[in-house]
């Protein structure tokens, strides 16, 4: 049978963030860590860990993007983020970067509130450019 870790209490700590870094480390001083990871881990999640260790060794040694690509079949942008963790001590998927590293899309503004009035009628493309009738 498995051995209870003692997880410490979430009302010792200011937040959640806190509170799951310790958890962490009481986790990997344990020596039951194998066997945890064995029974609360997915096969595919054990799979994502390994590679990104692998990764990880491949960026370390000083190959080429491409070349650990091929090895593990990993993606450039896969790559880049494992090297951002290695720099930025935390790896963060592409999704949770997306939330706070990409620049939000900036649209125009509405039609009415623009400076220059629109053509009426029908826009029709020439070897002139476009002109606008409302006959055609």
């Amino acid at each position: 049978m498995y051995k209870i870790i003692m997880l410490p209490k979430i009302e010792k700590y200011s937040s959640r963030k806190e509170w799951e870094d310790a958890c962490w480390n009481k986790i990997l001083e344990s020596n039951e860590l194998k066997e945890l990871l064995k029974l609360f881990t997915t096969s595919h999640e054990r799979h994502d860990l390994i590679t990104r260790i692998a990764a990880f060794d491949g960026i370390t040694s000083g190959k080429s993007y491409r070349k650990i690509g091929e090895e593990l079949w990993l993606s450039s942008q896969t790559i880049s983020g494992i090297k951002k963790a290695m720099n930025e001590n935390g790896y963060k998927s592409y999704l949770e970067r997306s939330k706070k590293e990409r620049k939000k899309k900036v649209y125009s503004s509405d039609r009415a509130s623009s400076t220059k009035p629109r053509p009426k009628g029908r826009a029709h493309k020439t070897k002139y450019g476009t002109i606008y009738s409302e006959y055609f």
